[in-house]
């Protein structure tokens, strides 16, 4: 399936200059999210997966849909201030500011393996800074799973850099 034609892309926003690739087009799409979440499952059934994480918030919606179809657990990856909880916290740089993510500290216990899921990678800070969440519970992030990967942000080298790999279902050059 060409999923470039399912996803849409809005030009200067957030910000002049970027392409924004909005994915809920995707979504609503149910041929296309069934074939996103099937080759997902595909690609980790057989994998040794504890639990799949999600980042804020379309992360959400994959990881909840790939947690379920794993038959795992699923952990939520939120903006400050948003759990309950006590958490842990992880500061980091977007392409076009700054932001914070926090998780539970009980949310992933020591040894567990985790799929970090997220629709997109750009620059690769908030897939870093939930790893580092991941691991400073006491976790292993087993890959990066991301339907969208933007190459000449160049996040896949900085994750690679840190030891992990990345799965991405579609590339789009550019911003």
């Amino acid at each position: 399936m060409d999923l470039k034609k399912v996803i849409r892309t809005i030009p200067h926003w957030p910000k002049q200059e970027v392409m924004f690739r909005d994915v809920t087009t995707l979504l609503k799409d149910a041929k296309a999210f069934s074939y996103v979440i099937d080759t997902f499952y595909e690609r980790y059934k057989n994998v040794p997966i504890d639990l799949v994480a999600g980042i804020e918030s379309r992360g959400f919606i994959l990881g909840g849909a790939i947690a379920h179809r794993l038959h795992k657990g699923f952990i939520p990856i939120r903006k400050e201030g948003k759990l309950p909880h006590k958490t842990e916290k992880e500061s980091y740089e977007l392409e076009y500011g700054r932001a914070t993510v926090e998780v539970h500290i009980d949310a992933i216990q020591e040894g567990s393996k985790v799929l970090l899921v997220d629709d997109l990678i750009a620059t690769a800070g908030t897939l870093i800074a939930s790893i580092n969440l991941i691991e400073k519970l006491g976790g292993g992030v087993v890959e990066c799973a991301v339907i969208i990967e933007l190459p000449d942000l160049n996040g896949r080298e900085k994750i690679e850099g840190k030891g992990h790999k990345l799965f991405s279902l579609v590339q789009f050059e550019g911003k």
